[in-house]
């Protein structure tokens, strides 16, 4: 499964690599793969894996079935992947315990952006104006509890201002309202938001990573805009369920990294901001224990819930 970085349960995207009884790794995949994407179609999660995706179909000789599966900032598809039978009385799944790592596919900084009629260039000017308008300003994100709107919510606290949340189901919806002016600002995938900002629908005005992408060279950091030390940045992995064999979890590794590394999966992703890196497995585990910390160290005292 695919996994985009989500913060207190990690999950926005997921492939699941294969269903059903496991075949044994001489013979996988003996049937075709199906990929879950925790995403609508379009949307940053989908960018990145569909054609990682044709280029695993292409060099394991089975076909990959793409499903997506948006909502509930990501639980839907984690507990698809999961397959676990919901009882009322547990959390659907655990992602330190319920999955099995493969690999880090890809980093990505998010990118916040403005309707183009709203008189700011610069988060600085943001900034300037929610402070003369607090409250005012709505804000779009891709769901309560997603990605874009912890961001957008460390943001506003790390700024000192206070703007108005409108949650979207994915963020295509999110970025068709602020291209149409029903809300302000929005801060998501660049995949999602770069051919509006392309086609000047959209303006922005800064990316979240701590330094600048080297797809988006020109745009500044929110660090460097007025907001000394913030960063939030998003990466996708690849997990299997439970108890997935090493053998395969090894195929599957030694198969990402062709398919990264084809020119056909690594030009066109770089140029939409994401920088791709395969670490294998355990460099994965570790990082989303840590990254899980982080976030809940962060998000103490937000009051922060998922739908």
């Amino acid at each position: 499964m695919f996994l985009e970085h989500i913060p207190i349960r990690p999950l926005a995207a997921a492939i699941l690599l294969a269903t059903g009884t496991w075949a044994s790794a001489q013979t996988f995949p003996a049937k075709p793969i199906r990929l879950i994407i925790a995403a609508p179609a379009g949307g940053g999660a989908d960018v990145i894996a569909r054609p990682v995706a044709q280029k695993l179909a292409e060099s394991m000789g089975q076909q990959v079935i793409v499903d997506n599966r948006a909502g509930a900032s990501g639980l839907i598809a984690g507990e698809m992947t999961q397959a676990a039978p919901p009882d009322g009385y547990k959390p659907p799944y655990d992602p330190t315990r319920d999955f099995t790592p493969v690999s880090m596919v890809a980093t990505a900084p998010l990118m916040a952006t403005v309707h183009p009629p709203l008189p700011v260039k610069s988060i600085r000017e943001l900034i300037a104006l929610a402070k003369a308008k607090p409250g005012q300003l709505l804000y779009a994100s891709n769901g309560q509890g997603s990605f874009s709107h912890l961001t957008t919510e460390m943001f506003s606290r790390a700024a000192g201002i206070e703007m108005t949340h409108v949650p979207y189901k994915g963020g295509t919806p999110a970025v068709i309202d602020t291209v149409s002016g029903q809300v302000q600002l929005v801060i998501t995938a660049v995949p999602t938001l770069m051919g509006q900002v392309k086609s000047g629908r959209l303006r922005a005005i800064a990316v979240t990573s701590a330094k600048r992408s080297a797809a988006l060279p020109d745009l500044p950091t929110i660090a460097e805009s007025g907001v000394p030390g913030f960063e939030s940045v998003q990466w996708y992995g690849v997990f299997g369920p439970k108890n997935l064999p090493p053998a395969i979890v090894d195929r599957v590794y030694a198969e990402l990294g062709k398919a990264v590394e084809s020119p056909s999966v690594k030009a066109p992703l770089a140029q939409e901001g994401a920088e791709l890196s395969v670490t294998g497995p355990q460099p994965l585990a570790q990082f989303l224990a840590t990254d899980i910390a982080r976030w809940r160290k962060v998000l103490s005292g937000m009051n922060i819930t998922l739908e």
